[in-house]
């Protein structure tokens, strides 16, 4: 299913990140094209390969924090995945999806993203983030039929295997969706809070960001710049520029993602410009309005492309931290913009 054709109605069929990617674009903001493989397709994999019940038998016997069995027990599940080829069928409809995805894009092979998807992932009491394999800088159909067989098998890494037991969730419960994105080229990557993620305040919007591919941000080898908007106002209140050294960025030579040494002339330099900045915050105050709540989101500003459309957002999902905590009820039923007003505005 192409990203536009799905929504958050169908996120049992597409897992928590692809429907999210579907209603960014239904609150009209810019998203790379891709197209979703359905958690239909693993449970018809899972079946027409007979290994739905070895799983399932193999997982009854694990407990929580028993690393050495977790890790016995997804060694064994996911060396099922890797040595059962795609049915046949399965394997033309990804392919034609992928070939329709190059056509659109006006290359032979596009380079894209094969992301995991998850049905239990980015619930509003817990987050997934992290625990399932993303693949990026694909090419070739056959490559990307392999990667969604692989972003299947992470369904049962230790971790989320161990977080599912942890939360109570079943993994009868719990199938995988995968998304096939088209890759930004990124100059600069990273994320966005639509509020403060160090204080709870809803009057703030944070984006922080470093040159290249936003992995480095997420993994914490580089500090990022740090920006903070005012989401009433529009204004840059705060910009921290730190130095950045590394960079991760794709390098065709060996095609794939490397890490490489950010220049002298670049390190010291904000990874946005100020239009850049306050676009992504609109585009962020847009898709928390949308939701009806905080987001934490992922965006990317395409080298390719000319300002404004050279801007994306690639994910959103729930902010957890301070989203989670109990409302007081003086605050029930009240707007967002209205909590401004009487935590910040009225103590001035």
């Amino acid at each position: 299913m192409k990203f536009e054709e799905v929504d958050k109605t169908l996120t049992s069929k597409v897992g928590g990140k692809n429907a999210s990617l579907g209603e960014l674009i239904k609150a009209g903001v810019r998203v790379p094209p891709g197209f979703a493989v359905t958690t239909d397709s693993y449970l018809y994999f899972l079946t027409k390969e007979g290994i739905k019940d070895k799983i399932y038998g193999i997982l009854s016997t694990v407990r929580e924090g028993d690393v050495d069995a977790l890790n016995r027990a997804s060694a064994e599940i996911r060396s099922l995945f890797e040595e059962r080829p795609l049915p046949r069928e399965l394997e033309a409809s990804i392919k034609e999806h992928y070939r329709g995805l190059s056509e659109a894009s006006g290359v032979d092979e596009v380079q894209v993203a094969v992301r995991s998807s998850a049905t239990a992932e980015d619930m509003p009491t817990a987050s997934f983030a992290g625990q399932q394999d993303t693949y990026l800088w694909v090419r070739g159909a056959d490559e990307v039929c392999n990667k969604v067989k692989l972003c299947w098998a992470s369904l049962f890494t230790p971790r989320a295997i161990n977080y599912r037991l942890k939360m109570g969730i079943p993994h009868e419960k719990a199938f995988m969706s995968v998304g096939v994105q088209k890759m930004v080229n990124a100059k600069c990557a990273g994320v966005m809070f639509t509020l403060d993620p160090l204080t709870g305040d809803p009057s703030r919007i944070v984006i922080e960001g470093n040159w290249g591919i936003g992995e480095t941000l997420v993994s914490g080898s580089v500090t990022p710049d740090r920006f903070v908007v005012d989401r009433v106002t529009f204004e840059i209140s705060s910009r921290v520029v730190s130095p950045k050294t590394v960079m991760l960025t794709y390098d065709p030579k060996v095609g794939r993602a490397v890490h490489k040494e950010v220049p002298e002339d670049k390190r010291n330099v904000p990874c946005l410009t100020d239009e850049e900045v306050l676009e992504l915050a609109k585009l962020g105050k847009r898709v928390h309005e949308h939701y009806g709540r905080a987001q934490d989101i992922e965006w990317a500003i395409d080298a390719d492309l000319k300002f404004p459309d050279s801007v994306f957002l690639v994910q959103s999902r729930p902010e957890t931290v301070w989203s989670s905590r109990k409302a007081e009820p003086a605050f029930k039923g009240k707007t967002v913009e209205d909590l401004i007003w009487e935590t910040v505005f009225k103590k001035r």
